[in-house]
């Protein structure tokens, strides 16, 4: 198994190599011109290339490509041209806001989702199951900054009843939480009730019962554990998804974490810190995908990596 894992992060090299190139090339490609942005209208001539010289914009791609390297090689993602703090830095203080709104996000949307894929496929063909597939496929087309605007008018702006935005109460993560998960919600339900059907038409699962087995047993330690592989592979890809997400949700609600920072940094044409949060996603992705993959030798044991 170390094996295995030493392995998959030699391969994870060159990934992040890819994704440092991308993403060096497309900040480049951003209309307009980041020192003009930065210095601000009113700024002279000289001021603007006093700016560029100090953001290395002034020497050629090949150059600004290779000191861009060498300092990803030293672990420095330089310096915000926005606020002149560390990216490190710029990151760590948001990195918390986003990762307490991807994990109950996440907790909402694994617990609801294996409930109602669950309940559908025991009872498939019911009106419960036409109802949560119906649901789920709702889940799934609703477009999240849509989501988050009706949310906002139902129980912000109508009710009262939640705050709209900001983390300044312990109740503004509800919403935003809602509008992040729903998504995640649909696809783990249909992708249980899928797996969850094809486990539950299997030879032992007949057994089980007619031996006298009660059904949460039958259900729960049976079926659902043989049905877990896919719903794992899904529930991986979604941690994704939700950092992908949260850049449009924490926009909507003014949510103070790295998917704003994003936003803003691109606005600002603050090439180092839209660099150091797309290497972040990147590397968040590589380990999800590795945790994946471990888990699946933790729920069947017949996996063994070598």
């Amino acid at each position: 198994m170390l094996t295995y894992v030493l392995r998959r992060f030699l391969v994870a090299i060159p990934t992040l190599w890819g994704v440092a190139t991308v993403v060096f090339i497309m900040a480049r490609l951003l209309p307009g011109d980041p020192a003009r942005v930065i210095a601000g209208v009113l700024a002279t001539q000289g001021d603007v290339d006093r700016i560029r010289r100090q953001m290395g914009l002034d020497q050629p791609l090949p150059v600004q490509y290779l000191d861009f390297l060498g300092s990803l090689l030293r672990l420095d993602l330089g310096r915000s041209a926005h606020t002149n703090a560390p990216v490190l830095e710029e990151i760590g203080s948001r990195l918390p806001y986003t990762i307490e709104l991807a994990f109950v996000a996440l907790v909402v949307a694994v617990a609801i989702g294996i409930l109602a894929g669950v309940t559908a496929a025991v009872r498939r063909n019911s009106k419960t199951d036409l109802i949560i597939s119906s649901l789920s496929v709702f889940g799934i087309s609703m477009p999240v900054y849509w989501l988050g605007l009706m949310l906002i008018i139902v129980f912000a702006v109508g009710l009262h009843a939640l705050p709209a935005a900001g983390a300044d109460q312990p109740t503004s993560i509800i919403l935003p939480a809602l509008t992040l998960a729903l998504f995640s919600v649909g696809l783990i339900a249909r992708m249980t009730r899928s797996s969850m059907l094809e486990v539950l038409g299997q030879d032992y699962i007949r057994t089980a019962r007619a031996m006298g087995l009660g059904s949460g047993s039958v259900i729960f330690r049976h079926a659902l554990r043989n049905a877990l592989l896919p719903i794992i592979t899904v529930i991986g890809l979604q941690v994704g998804s939700l950092l992908g997400g949260a850049v449009l949700t924490e926009t909507i609600f003014a949510w103070p974490g790295v998917g704003r920072l994003l936003i803003d940094s691109i606005f600002f044409r603050d090439y180092p810190v839209v660099q150091g949060l797309v290497l972040m996603f990147g590397a968040t992705f590589i380990l999800v995908n590795l945790l994946v993959d471990l888990l699946y030798a933790y729920v069947d044991p017949r996996i063994r990596y070598s």
